[in-house]
């Protein structure tokens, strides 16, 4: 990327992600291969997919609500808004939304994310 821009996400869908989250991407561009910003939302009671990222390091900022996070086998952290979660890359991970409305957090990977680097560990329908 070798230009200046400002990019205008008023009008960027929200979709539901097999990972059981919703997921807008703010910024996620060929042009610019080392990093990518993806809104998240969690709702109230659900625990996201264990999976990793192969080869990415990922920052959870927390922006809103409260959630308890498990990252590459510690024990679960609560987490809420303001609060930095550093990912390692191909560290197993999953958060839990603990709140009454919804968790939403800024997932910021490095480099960017490519849905093949995403391996569910959970196996199985990730419908279910």
């Amino acid at each position: 990327m070798t230009n200046p821009q400002v990019v205008h996400n008023d009008s960027t869908p929200e979709y539901y992600f097999e990972e059981r989250c919703h997921i807008t991407e703010w910024w996620n561009s060929t042009d610019d291969e080392a990093t990518s910003i993806a809104r998240a939302r969690v709702e109230p009671g659900i625990t996201t997919r264990l999976h990793r990222l192969r080869g990415v390091t990922e920052r959870y900022v927390m922006l809103e609500g409260t959630g308890r996070v498990m990252v590459d086998g510690r024990a679960p952290e609560t987490v809420g808004p303001g609060d930095v979660v550093v990912i390692p890359p191909d560290a197993s991970q999953r958060i839990t939304n603990t709140g009454g409305g919804d968790l939403v957090f800024l997932a910021i990977c490095t480099p960017r994310f490519r849905p093949a680097i995403y391996e569910d560990l959970e196996g199985g329908d990730p419908a279910a």
